[in-house]
């Protein structure tokens, strides 16, 4: 049975600021690439956190049907925000550990629900460090945020 990977990554331009995330989906059987799909968006102000997360929750909403995949992140706040936070920030009722309500939580509600249906395990990697699907993802990412970075001047 072939494997299916999501290589995940956000940017932005200042924090906030112009944002992008970017979802390279890989199905392998082995070591042989069977299928490719790139995705990428972004929005005019937002932060590196929130583009992270739109890079998993697309990469979810973008199966059509229930999955068994890995998503790969270099984002330790994803990462340990959906495998571990999540669960204490529900049952203190979307609060922090001081009480106090979680940031970007209805980006954590759509991640939670759009992995609901699939089997995902979660993995950090460490960006920028040569990983050549994160890179990719970072490429896709930046190219997301393109459209909405000012132009320079000539």
């Amino acid at each position: 049975m072939p494997e299916l990977f999501a290589y995940t990554d956000g940017a932005c331009s200042g924090n906030p600021g112009p944002g992008g995330w970017g979802v390279l989906l890989i199905a392998r059987d082995g070591a042989t690439v069977l299928k490719e799909r790139e995705l990428c968006g972004g929005e005019a102000d937002t932060t590196n956190n929130r583009m992270e997360l739109m890079a998993a929750i697309s990469a979810l909403e973008s199966l059509s049907r229930a999955s068994e995949l890995v998503i790969v992140t270099d984002s330790a706040y994803v990462k340990n925000g959906v495998t571990t936070w999540i669960h204490g920030w529900k049952r203190k009722g979307w609060k922090t550990a001081d009480n106090k309500p979680v940031k970007n939580v209805e980006l954590w509600q759509r991640l939670e629900l759009a992995q609901a249906r699939h089997k995902v395990e979660w993995r950090w990697i460490k960006g920028h460090a040569g990983h050549a699907e994160n890179e990719r993802a970072d490429a896709l990412a930046r190219a997301g945020m393109a459209p909405f970075k000012p132009s320079r001047p000539a």
